[in-house]
């Protein structure tokens, strides 16, 4: 496959496209789906981060359990149902080594809505805070969210402040006193790094100092496979902001740590600090007495009134046996980690360099994503150039980077035949680009 420039030009036109670097995930799939039928040849998806594994098995039998008990004529408990809010209290102890009672543990449809409705709460709790902070790069429909709510968005890339660095940067943003939130994701959706234990108590010091709540999405909880964090109640524990604070906010999905994306479920689990501050301006908007309360009968029921009742029970499942150790959960997403790698090589060997490549002093982990760039293009112009040749990835611009490079998933690589097509066009694209630049 290899598409003219002019090809691809008119697609992005009749995508609605204005700019791909600023292009959503789901218009770039759009995108490559008309240059597929436009061409006949499938595309390589690295764009798009849907499991690549079998939802599991656990959840599914809960699921239809569940089901066959009668719950689908009944509305769910919009605190959510007695056996997620245990399982879920349970495993953050089991793999985060953190208490957090029951009924901190809130359901929600995803961890996107977990972060839409917090950060409108967030967004009122204090008339004169508002901005956010993101940590970047990020995962591109959370800068979305923050933009339609309306905060004012300040971003920090992670690799510019890495050890000390970070504390000194931190206390030239919070103290002015603006903020209502931080954000980011562990590992980090694109660059797939991870914070150190140091970093991480340096935001949990920070947090507290200045009073600003963080938002921490573990959407990847565990995959840092460079140690083993498959052992429940035994360490090493996953790395954790809400070691160092009591000031945080937990996103736990079910999307990709049991690949169950499909039924939209994930827990929030809230501090009992936060679940129970009192703020003046929530009280007087929701007559509700704290964050917590406000949270779920304020917000989340305004804008689903509660999960799934199935798939809560699914997910209550899946959390109780892998904290008793019988779902080994970890075990089976080690598999993106081998994809990476492979796809890893597959890149360097075709003149591609890793764009986020260190975690501190160490290499980063191999797992659901990585950064390329290649050579001295831009990421328009790399995002374009891969399209033209069957591969389909987003550019960093849109994740809040300002370094050149696209992100790649690994999870679409399911067959073998993938690996090799990935290969030849990449070998394609190489040896084009370098009769270019001898030109």
């Amino acid at each position: 496959m290899e598409l003219t420039r002019q090809q691809l030009e008119d697609g992005i036109k009749k995508a609605g496209i204005l700019d791909i670097n600023s292009a959503t995930i789901r218009q770039i799939v759009g995108l490559s789906k008309a240059m597929e039928q436009e061409t006949g040849e499938e595309y390589i998806h690295l764009e798009l981060g849907n499991p690549g594994l079998m939802a599991e098995e656990i959840g599914i039998a809960a699921e239809k359990a569940a089901l066959d008990r009668g719950v689908a004529n009944k509305y769910p408990d919009i605190t959510g149902v007695a056996e997620l809010k245990t399982a879920g209290s349970k495993f953050v102890k089991a793999f985060l080594d953190i208490d957090v009672p029951s009924r901190c543990i809130i359901p929600t449809v995803g961890s996107m809505q977990a972060c839409f409705t917090l950060m409108t709460l967030l967004k009122q709790k204090d008339p004169g805070k508002d901005s956010l902070l993101l940590f970047t790069p990020f995962f591109p429909a959370q800068s979305h969210q923050a933009k339609l709510i309306g905060f004012n968005r300040v971003t920090m890339d992670i690799a510019d402040y890495r050890g000390d660095k970070l504390r000194g940067r931190l206390e030239e943003l919070l103290s002015s006193g603006k903020f209502a939130a931080m954000l980011y994701s562990n590992p980090n959706n694109p660059s797939w790094s991870n914070f150190t234990d140091k970093e991480l108590k340096i935001i949990g010091e920070m947090a507290t100092k200045y009073d600003v709540p963080v938002i921490e999405d573990l959407a990847y909880l565990g995959m840092d496979f460079r140690k083993d964090f498959s052992k429940p109640y035994q360490p090493p524990f996953i790395p954790t902001v809400a070691k160092y604070t009591n000031n945080y906010i937990l996103l736990i999905s079910a999307s990709k740590i049991f690949s169950y994306a499909g039924q939209r479920v994930a827990i929030v689990c809230m501090s009992p600090e936060v679940y129970s501050r009192n703020y003046p301006e929530i009280e007087r908007f929701y007559e509700m007495p704290n964050f917590g309360d406000a949270y779920i009968f304020g917000v989340l029921y305004m804008a689903s009134s509660g999960v799934a009742h199935s798939a809560q029970f699914a997910m209550a499942e899946m959390l109780e046996r892998a904290a008793d150790g019988t779902l080994p959960f970890i075990a089976h997403t080690k598999e993106y980690g081998r994809r990476g790698g492979r796809m890893r090589q597959i890149f360097e060997d075709n003149g591609f360099h890793l764009v986020y490549a260190k975690d501190g002093e160490d290499e980063i982990s191999d797992g659901f994503f990585f950064t390329v760039g290649y050579g001295n293009l831009t990421s328009e112009e790399l995002q374009k150039e891969l399209m033209r040749f069957g591969v389909c990835t987003i550019p960093l611009p849109s994740t809040g980077s300002t370094k050149d490079g696209v992100r790649v998933c690994v999870s679409m690589m399911t067959d073998e035949k993938h690996f090799d097509t990935l290969g030849k066009r990449l070998k394609r694209f190489h040896e084009t680009h370098q009769l270019i630049n001898q030109s």
